[in-house]
């Protein structure tokens, strides 16, 4: 390996460090490799424990040249994406935020909740987090403005659907519909979803006013009734200063190895949404390194950053991250630390609020809660993450199986598994079981690339009793993994069986660990009859509609997801199934026949 180092040039690249099973434990970046990588095998180099224990297991490493540090930031945050390795401090959340597209490059604009934002010539406002703002707005809109919602062509004049029918849409595809008054109502909706409220409520009150002078009174209430609803809207959203446009705000609390990070999405100067990050184990990093991490990671997903970032301390590569961010959204992105203003005070206002995270009783009290369930199960030590399994059939039919995870305090859902037990036939739960919590151990070893120790959690409860505990122990010896506490959890009375104890630990109501395991067995078992029922529903409506010579799982697909259901596919006419895309006339009186005859046909069993 000391050998390699002398290939290694002095360019700008991606380096990652291996073990002997080839297994990813780092992924970095460097202006000049040469020196970055050469720096961490010098015992002068000075390196914190956490990377020294690292290199202890590093056997070999790789590097990628490339023609620039922003080329390099782009790779590596891929790579930490793909990898998740071991001794990066990575960001535990996977999830995609809503954004309200509204597509104004549209001849006939709607309105949609998307988790992606593609460069397509629509408006994007958001993200909202969390999402309960948007659903307010969504409504607001629907209900006084009735802009569509559907996905279907709006250029092809069809029948209106129930979404009209029901006053939730305006119908533009009747081919009634004045096509510049309805621009002239998706620019009042513009303005709403830029947070220009009083913009917004002048004009309509001078719309009102207008309409009444005319004696068109039914007209001035539908307005009026519009003014009311932004007012309420109005009320309720947070302003902080309109001059302020769209920003984010970052700021940072560590104490000890722990490290939070509070973000607050300023928009039009209001505050649609806040989020906080808690990162363990960051001893040994500066708040640069610690903060270019986060950035890197955080809008490395489907995150639209705002053309000004407000941190209270400058990430490292600062130039380097705005360059970035600025490619992804078209348009500059501005980093800087404000040093005064409304803007400081922002930035000390997430500094406050991200040490109120990690003071919380959450973060605080999940030691106590770990030691508790560690004493109360006679374990050695206490679990820093708990997982659970759980199996949902009837009778064997749609059998799936569940997997979550809790760690740190919440429930880690990039964790969460499930699976169909196509593989068993009948009702045999042990046997899914087994197959359950051997598929997951393979998709985490695949996960993690064949490491010697496959990131389980500590403690595993198996929703069931001693004979669910010991088909699952047999699992675990198979894989070399009989080291991890595995406990089967009954209900009625809630129940704990070990393996090697005779008699069952019986759970007190009023104990905080009592009541964590129970939360987690039934987090489990509501993930896994979600699964089954959808399985089940959709079996139901394939087997109704399978028989229709050239339905494809396509055009089955465009069903569900237009009509929802059986019953109001049968309800549905000719027309508007045949609007439906990919369908024909003859298509659409074969569905009919195929969910009356199957109506029928259970009519006949009962």
């Amino acid at each position: 390996m000391l050998k390699k180092l002398t290939t290694v040039p002095a360019k700008p690249g991606v380096y990652l460090f291996k073990n002997d099973r080839g297994a990813i434990l780092y992924v970095g970046k460097a202006k000049l490799l040469k020196n970055r990588i050469r720096s961490y095998f010098q015992r002068s180099s000075g390196i914190d424990e956490r990377k020294a224990a690292m290199m202890a297991s590093v056997t070999d490493f790789e590097f990628t040249v490339t023609g620039n540090e922003l080329e390099a930031l782009i790779l590596e945050a891929s790579l930490i994406k793909q990898y998740k390795p071991r001794f990066n401090i990575l960001l535990r959340d996977d999830k995609s935020y809503p954004y309200l597209k509204l597509t104004i490059n549209e001849r006939w604009p709607r309105l949609e909740v998307v988790r992606r934002i593609q460069k397509d010539g629509a408006r994007y406002f958001g993200p909202y987090v969390p999402a309960g703002a948007m659903w307010e707005i969504l409504a607001l809109i629907r209900n006084h403005y009735r802009v569509p919602s559907c996905r279907y062509s709006l250029e092809k004049r069809m029948r209106p659907c129930m979404q009209f029918q029901i006053k939730k849409c305006i119908g533009p595809c009747s081919g009634e519909v004045d096509r510049r008054a309805y621009l002239q109502m998706i620019r009042e909706v513009e303005l709403l979803l830029e947070g220009k409220n009083r913009k917004l409520i002048a004009s309509l009150e001078k719309k009102m006013t207008d309409l009444s002078n005319d004696l068109r009174y039914e007209e001035a209430a539908l307005v009026r009734d519009r003014i009311r609803a932004l007012h309420a809207v109005s009320a309720s959203q947070k302003m902080v200063s309109p001059e302020l446009g769209d920003a984010d705000i970052i700021g940072l609390f560590r104490q000890d190895d722990a490290a939070v990070f509070k973000l607050l999405f300023i928009r039009n100067g209001t505050v649609i949404g806040a989020r906080d990050f808690v990162f363990e184990k960051t001893a040994g990093e500066t708040d640069a390194y610690l903060f270019r991490n986060f950035m890197e990671q955080f809008y490395a997903q489907e995150i639209l950053a705002a053309p000004a970032i407000y941190c209270s301390s400058l990430p490292e590569d600062a130039a380097v991250l705005s360059a970035w961010l600025s490619g992804k959204r078209g348009a500059n992105v501005r980093i800087s630390k404000p040093v005064r203003g409304i803007k400081k005070n922002l930035v000390n206002m997430a500094v406050e609020n991200a040490e109120v995270v990690l003071r919380s009783t959450q973060v605080a009290a999940l030691p106590n809660v770990s030691e508790e369930i560690a004493s109360l199960l006679g374990m050695s030590r206490a679990p820093e993450s708990i997982g659970a399994f759980d199996i949902s059939n009837i009778a064997g039919t749609a059998a799936v199986g569940a997997f979550v995870c809790w760690e740190r305090g919440s429930f880690n859902k990039s964790r969460y598994r499930h699976i169909r037990m196509d593989a068993i036939k009948g009702p045999d739960d042990y046997a899914m079981m087994q197959e359950m919590v051997r598929r997951t151990i393979e998709s985490i070893r695949s996960r993690e690339q064949g490491e010697d120790k496959v990131s389980l959690p500590d403690l595993i409860i198996i929703d069931g009793g001693r004979e669910h505990l010991e088909t699952v122990q047999k699992v675990l010896r198979e894989q070399h993994m009989a080291d991890i506490t595995a406990i089967g959890l009954a209900k009625d009375p809630d129940r704990v069986f070990r393996e090697g104890r005779a008699e069952p630990i019986m759970l007190d109501d009023g104990r905080t660990s009592s009541l964590l395991l129970r939360k987690i067995r039934d987090e489990v078992h509501r993930f896994a009859i979600r699964y089954h029922r959808t399985l089940r529903a959709k079996k139901a409506f394939d087997s109704a509609l399978g028989s229709i010579y050239g339905l494809g799982r396509k055009r089955r697909f465009a069903l569900l997801e237009r009509f929802g259901s059986i019953e109001a596919i049968k309800a549905a006419s000719i027309e508007e199934l045949s609007a439906v895309r990919g369908f024909t006339k003859k298509m659409a009186e074969e569905v009919i026949t195929a969910v009356n005859k199957k109506q029928d046909d259970r009519e006949r069993t009962a």
